[in-house]
């Protein structure tokens, strides 16, 4: 059989020496975090596997790892005095209203009130909308300097937001929940259902291949 011992045994590692971010076990190919703390957007990863032949044959394939900025330790929550139905269809104002204060890319991450009003959803003035902000060089602004911003442009976002909702609006700043996910968990959810379809069809790939070349 020439898949067999040696030609059988396949040793995966990460191309272009992204092991700052990430790192690979060599004998299963999964990959999992080391550490992408501040960071967010999707990572383009190139793995190799290689048999231990003795004409070693090698394949290659790219692995997308989405880092979800709502994982981030750094999220700050917005209350504003408006109905959630309300601040929902204006979401898209708003965001560009933080932005346009803040200077910095603002992601709203979610947008509830309480279990209740999420049934009756306009049934309170009282709404959340969750942030995270990120500076031009896309490293995540954080936490205390978001609030530091919030407070200082108070007066100018409410004014701003009052046009958009046609009453007189007031923008606090309450603490995240303090389970948010870390960008390690999340990422490694997104690895898990990435490498479940990617790395299986990898190595039917990487079989396929190293059989059809030796014969």
């Amino acid at each position: 059989d020439p898949d067999s011992g040696d030609n059988g045994l396949l040793l995966y590692s990460l191309v272009n020496n992204q092991a700052n971010e990430f790192d690979i076990d060599e004998n299963t190919g999964q990959i999992f975090t080391v550490s992408v703390a501040g960071k967010a957007g999707t990572f383009y990863l190139e793995v190799q596997a290689e048999d231990q032949g003795t004409r070693r044959l090698t394949a290659r394939t790219t692995v997308n790892v989405t880092v979800d900025p709502s994982s981030s330790n750094n999220i700050v929550v917005v209350v504003l005095n408006q109905k959630i139905n309300v601040v929902e269809r204006n979401i898209a104002a708003v965001k560009r209203v933080l932005e346009g204060k803040l200077a910095w890319n603002v992601y709203i991450i979610d947008v509830y009130s309480s279990e209740f009003e999420r049934k009756a959803r306009s049934s309170t003035d009282v709404t959340h909308v969750k942030i995270t902000a990120f500076d031009e060089a896309n490293q995540e602004v954080s936490a205390e300097d978001v609030k530091r911003k919030l407070r200082e442009q108070k007066s100018n976002i409410e004014i701003e937001l009052e046009k958009i909702f046609s009453t007189p609006v007031t923008a606090a700043i309450e603490e995240a929940p303090a389970d948010s996910a870390t960008p390690e968990l999340v990422a490694t959810i997104v690895l898990g259902v990435l490498l479940a379809c990617t790395l299986v069809a990898f190595l039917v790939y990487v079989l396929f291949t190293i059989k059809r070349k030796r014969y």
